[in-house]
């Protein structure tokens, strides 16, 4: 297709660095998807919530990419917050698509869903939508002590896949998800697996080179977590894993470092200070780093100074940084739960270890890191593994979709005599 798409993120701005706040893996997917789509011909504005008066209203990312800013008169509003201006973002949306031509709306995630079956609704245009997380999916598999999705969310996306026209999903096993907690027809369930930017996340110089510019020993023991620091992330599954591994294999300690890189999630300020605590209570304060989220174009070095990149989600639709960690040379740890199983070969690019026990995790890091060889080889997988992903294939299987319901949506008007 060659017109125009309308894709709408309200909780987040493509223009927020990912892993602070609730700038994550999507904000990466829909600002790449959305190049890739229009360096095929396709023109992509990207709309998301004014949060300050200052902003631009439209602000041009790459040719045929824009940002354009929209209010609904409320400012900085927390990702909690949203629910309830979903019908005064409705309103103000609706009003913008009345005086613009879109062929598609792609809406991202619940929030946005629920804000864009207004207008597809009155305006006739076909609503396709991404999920991202599900709130059903992470219900069956919360971290000790965090809270559930509220039924708001539930009943939201419930909603949203009823009105949608076509339903993307990353993986095989996200759209049975889809089909099997939100009772979504197969017919519009569609698999788009998600790229990684492969010009970006490549071996580079390798590892000495990287370490040299992060500022880590060349002869180190590495092991990093990448993302918004959350407990539906993991990370303290990590922590506590080091703990067992500095036990149980003492002499690896004097050159082991673990990094948590990221930012706190959302409104969940507390939980890096909760986590620093649990590090020093563990008495591992000398091999643990805490370090803020990085630029992104820094971030390939910090992948290939790592021996392993550790993903401990409890769910995840997809897992971004296990594909830009394998992309980068680096073997990922990670949990077999959702999209990790896709995105990680297990014992080709990586590992993956089902549930979270701390001990399971030392084991299987403790492993890896005392047989170079082996990660060798599975750096060797992860390379193999992460070229198989470019976003250019992702934005050819989403335009195949809107070209689907765009005929779909013609041939249902020309029925109805319009």
């Amino acid at each position: 297709m060659n017109g125009r798409i309308a894709t709408l993120m309200v909780h987040t701005s493509p223009l927020d660095q990912p892993g602070i706040g609730d700038a994550g893996g999507m904000n990466i997917y829909v600002v790449e998807a959305a190049q890739r789509m229009a360096a095929m011909g396709v023109e992509v504005d990207i709309f998301t919530r004014r949060t300050n008066p200052d902003q631009a209203e439209i602000v041009e990312i790459s040719k045929g990419v824009r940002v354009r800013h929209f209010a609904c008169g409320h400012g900085a509003l927390t990702k909690e917050e949203l629910p309830a201006h979903i019908n005064g973002l409705s309103k103000e949306f609706l009003r913008i698509l009345k005086e613009e031509n879109y062929d598609v709306i792609h809406s991202h995630y619940w929030i946005s869903g629920k804000v864009a079956m207004a207008a597809s609704k009155e305006l006739g245009i076909p609503l396709v939508h991404t999920m991202h997380t599900m709130a059903r999916v992470k219900n069956l598999n919360l971290a000790e002590g965090e809270s559930p999705e509220p039924m708001i969310r539930v009943q939201g996306e419930t909603q949203v896949v009823a009105a949608a026209q076509a339903l993307v999903a990353n993986t095989d096993a996200e759209a049975a998800s889809l089909v099997s907690l939100y009772d979504a027809c197969p017919d519009i369930v569609h698999v788009v697996t998600p790229g990684v930017d492969l010009y970006t996340f490549t071996p580079g110089e390798g590892k000495v080179g990287a370490r040299e510019f992060v500022g880590i020993d060349a002869d180190a023991l590495v092991v990093s977590f990448v993302g918004r620091i959350q407990p539906h992330k993991g990370p303290e599954v990590l922590i506590r894993a080091t703990s067992e591994l500095v036990k149980h294999s003492p002499h690896l300690r004097p050159k082991l470092v673990i990094n948590i890189i990221g930012g706190a999630s959302g409104a969940n300020t507390e939980e890096v200070e909760r986590l620093q605590e649990l590090t020093t209570w563990l008495g591992i304060d000398d091999v643990v780093r805490f370090m803020p989220p990085t630029q992104r174009a820094d971030l390939p070095q910090w992948y290939r100074a790592a021996d392993l990149v550790c993903v401990p989600s409890y769910s995840e639709s997809f897992g971004l940084v296990a594909l830009e960690a394998q992309a980068c040379g680096t073997p990922v740890v990670a949990t077999a739960v959702g999209g990790l199983r896709t995105a990680v070969a297990d014992g080709i690019s990586g590992v993956l270890v089902d549930g979270h026990d701390a001990k399971a995790w030392s084991s299987v890091i403790a492993r890896l890191l005392l047989e170079p060889q082996r990660r060798v080889l599975l750096s060797m997988g992860a390379i193999e593994h992460a070229s198989h992903f470019g976003w250019d294939t992702t934005a050819r299987g989403t335009l195949d979709i809107y070209d689907l319901v765009i005929t779909e949506n013609n041939a249902a008007r020309k029925i109805a005599g319009e």
